[in-house]
This record gives structure tokens, C-alpha cells and sequence, in this order.
């Protein structure tokens, strides 16, 4: 079926013309699932940069860098296809999200090995997000709609949270709260764990009553 795109995010209009501008000047040797593989390879590097964080401060530097390698491969290639007319609806939806929910266990698991946030955290952000886009992948099946951001927060805007996080790092790795002293990771990550609850809850009762009242029994 056809599926609307749904993208809202802060960022969402100045990235798309970014994108079309560079898949426009993409060498014509590059296709999109070179780009796809970009995308993966470079998350599953975040995960092992923030596991070698743990040893050295470099691996917070690392994490940056190939936090910019994956938006530059999991959103441009989508583009570089729409923008050659060399679209495969289904086989990139399918392969793009598979290759986000592996990788994001890696980047999860990096950071429970990380020291900067403890595993409990770590698991509990990976649940929340895995929610979230199990109902996105739902709504997408069922009404057509794919949602790239909620709340006016997309991936993107998620990268420039842990860049700014891996930043913050480098000179604090604690902050207060309440009078007590708390790892800066497991803040933010208890912060972004209630984001994404809070989102995959709001949208399941929006569009099961929205299916529901599609589909009333008379």
C-alpha cells in the first residue's frame, strides 16, 4: 500500500534539502545500499567506540564520528534513491529498520559497557526504543502513516543529543540532582527512556482509536 512519510521534526525541512543537495553530488558509482551499509556499520562502530570508551577518552570522540557516518548513510540513502528514480519501496523499508533495530542493540549494549550508564539504563533505553518502533512499524502496516519524529524530535535530533551528551563527557561525567550526585548518562538516558515511553504510549491509544472507530461494529 501506500504509505505516507510523516516528518516533523525541528530539523526535518533544512535536512531534507541538505540530503537532496548531496545525493544530487553523490558519485554515480555509490547506490543506496552502499549507503544502507554505511549506515549499519557505522552504528554497530558507535556501540564498540563507546565499549572502548571505557578505557580511553578517544572513544567518546570516536562515538561523534561515527555518529555522523550513520546520519549520513541511514538518511541519505532513501534520498539518493528517490532522487535517481531507482526506488525499491518494500525491500528498503524492510532492510533500512532491520538493520536500525541491530544496530541499535549495539549501540545500547556499548553503552552498558560503557561505565558511563549503567546497564539497567542502557536495557531499559534499548526496550523503549524497540516499543516505540514496533508501533511505528504497526501504524505504518495498518493506516499507511509512517511516522519519522514525534513530538518535533527525530533521529537526527536524537544524534545531536548523545554528540552533545559524548561532548559533555569530556568534562563532566556527573551531574547533581536533587542534592545527589548522578552519572550525566544515566540522566539523560532515564530523561530519553521517559521520551520514548511516554511517545510509543500517546501514539498506541491515537491510532488504536483511530482503527477502532474504522472499524466499528455496528
Amino acid at each position: 500500500m501506500d504509505t505516507e512519510r510523516i516528518h516533523r521534526s525541528i530539523l526535518s525541512s533544512m535536512e531534507k534539502r541538505t540530503l537532496i543537495w548531496l545525493a544530487e553530488r553523490m558519485p554515480s558509482w555509490v547506490n543506496s545500499d552502499h549507503l544502507t551499509a554505511l549506515g549499519f556499520v557505522s552504528l554497530a562502530a558507535v556501540g564498540a567506540s563507546y565499549w572502548y570508551a571505557r578505557q580511553a577518552k578517544l572513544g567518546l570522540a570516536l562515538a561523534i564520528l561515527f555518529l555522523a557516518l550513520n546520519w549520513l548513510g541511514d538518511s541519505l540513502d532513501g534520498t539518493l534513491a528517490r532522487v535517481r528514480n531507482r526506488q525499491r519501496p518494500r525491500y528498503g523499508f524492510y532492510l533500512d529498520h532491520l538493520l536500525d533495530a541491530f544496530g541499535s542493540v549495539f549501540v545500547f549494549a556499548g553503552l552498558a559497557l560503557s561505565g558511563y550508564m549503567s546497564e539497567r539504563i542502557a536495557v531499559g533505553l534499548l526496550v523503549a526504543y524497540l516499543l516505540l518502533s514496533i508501533e511505528a512499524y504497526l501504524t505504518t502496516h495498518t493506516i499507511g502513516r509512517f511516522h519519522l519524529s514525534f513530538a518535533a524530535v527525530g533521529p537526527t535530533e536524537l544524534r545531536l543529543l548523545l554528540i552533545a551528551g559524548n561532548v559533555a563527557l569530556l568534562y563532566d561525567q556527573r551531574v547533581m540532582f536533587a542534592g545527589k550526585s548522578y552519572a550525566l548518562f544515566d540522566v539523560g538516558g532515564a530523561i530519553g527512556m521517559l521520551g520514548l515511553l511516554t511517545a510509543a504510549v500517546w501514539s498506541a491509544v491515537k491510532h488504536g482509536m483511530f482503527l477502532y472507530r474504522a472499524e466499528r461494529l455496528s
